[in-house]
C-alpha cells in the first residue's frame, strides 16, 4: 500500500519559520542588533541567524535565554496561532508592526476600555501607590483588617516566588527581570485573590502596560507624603543603604518624586500623610475608598 505523501510544509518547518520571524520582529522593534542579543541571551550569532530565517531548531533552554533577553515571557515567543481566531490573529499582526511606544498606548487604550472590572468589585481590589516611607504598608494593614480583607506586600511576593531578596532580584536579573517578576506576580495576585489590600513597589508606575494593568483591576490610592517625611520614616525603618547616608539623598529623592507625580496623579484617589498621626492617616484612607 502506498503512503499518502503530505502536502505543503510540515508543522514543525512552518513553527520554526513562525518562530524565527517572531524574534526577528521583536529584536528590531527593540533596535537590538543581531549581535547584541546574541551576547545578551548567551548563543552565537551564527545560531542566531539560522533561528531567525527559520532553519535553526532549538532548546527550551536556549529559547529562554533569548526571549529574557528581550524582556519577554518564553510563552511570548513559542506560541502557536492555529487554535487564534481570525480577528484575534490580525489583532496580533497589527500590534506587532506598531512601535514600542505606540503599542504601550495602544495596550492602555486596551485596558481602560475593555479590561476594568465593574466599580464594585474594583473597590474591593484596593492598590497603594507611593514612594517607600509614604505608609503602604502600615496603612494597607490597617485597611485590609478594616475591610476583612488580605493584606499583600507584592515585593513581599517577588521575594517569595523567586527565592531571594529583592536587592538580589536586582543583582541577579537586573531592572528588566525585576520588573518582569512584577509583573507576573500581580497577574498571580488578580487571578487567586478576590479581595485585598496591596502595597506595591515604588517604581511600578514606570512600566505603563504594569501600571495600566493595575489600575484597570484594582482602585487605586497614592499616598502621597514630604520627600523630608519620606526619608524620615525610611531611615527610622532601618534603611541602612547607600541613598540614606549619601550627602545627595534628599535631592536624589526630591528629582524621583518630581519625575513620578504626574503618574501616581493617576491613581483613583490620594491621600497626604504628612503631618498626620496613623489614625488619621487610616482613617481618611478608608474614606477615600469608601467614598472614592
Amino acid at each position: 500500500m502506498r503512503s499518502k505523501v503530505q502536502s505543503g510544509p510540515r508543522p514543525e518547518t512552518e513553527f520554526l519559520r513562525m518562530l524565527g520571524e517572531r524574534v526577528r520582529a521583536e529584536r528590531a522593534r527593540r533596535g537590538m542588533t543581531r549581535k547584541e542579543l546574541a551576547k545578551s541571551a548567551y548563543v552565537s550569532e551564527r545560531f542566531l541567524a539560522q533561528l531567525e530565517t527559520g532553519h535553526g531548531n532549538i532548546s527550551i533552554i536556549r529559547l529562554r535565554r533569548i526571549a529574557h533577553a528581550m524582556d519577554l515571557g518564553v510563552e511570548r515567543l513559542a506560541q502557536e496561532r492555529d487554535g487564534d481566531v481570525p480577528e484575534l490573529a490580525g489583532t496580533i499582526a497589527l500590534l506587532e508592526k506598531l512601535k514600542p511606544e505606540e503599542r504601550r498606548r495602544a495596550q492602555t487604550m486596551l485596558l481602560e476600555k475593555f479590561g476594568a472590572k465593574n466599580e464594585e468589585e474594583r473597590r474591593g481590589r484596593v492598590a497603594l501607590v507611593g514612594l517607600r516611607g509614604a505608609g503602604k504598608s502600615t496603612l494597607g494593614a490597617l485597611l485590609a483588617e478594616r475591610m476583612g480583607a488580605a493584606f499583600i506586600e507584592l515585593d513581599r511576593r517577588i521575594e517569595q516566588e523567586s527565592g531571594v531578596k529583592l536587592s538580589a532580584v536586582f543583582d541577579l536579573y537586573g531592572p528588566a527581570g525585576f520588573h518582569r517578576m512584577e509583573r507576573e506576580a500581580l497577574e498571580r495576585v488578580l487571578e487567586t485573590n478576590e479581595r485585598f489590600v496591596l502595597a506595591t513597589g515604588g517604581s511600578i508606575v514606570n512600566e505603563p502596560e504594569t501600571f495600566s494593568r493595575l489600575r484597570s483591576a484594582c482602585y487605586t490610592v497614592w499616598l502621597k507624603a514630604k520627600p523630608e517625611d519620606h526619608m524620615r520614616r525610611v531611615i527610622a525603618q532601618g534603611d541602612k543603604r547607600p541613598m540614606a547616608g549619601s550627602q545627595w539623598a534628599m535631592a536624589d529623592l526630591r528629582k524621583i518624586l518630581a519625575g513620578r507625580e504626574p503618574l501616581y496623579e493617576r491613581a483613583d484617589a490620594k491621600v497626604n500623610t504628612s503631618g498626620k498621626t496613623v489614625k488619621q492617616a487610616a482613617a481618611e484612607l478608608a474614606a477615600a475608598v469608601k467614598a472614592g
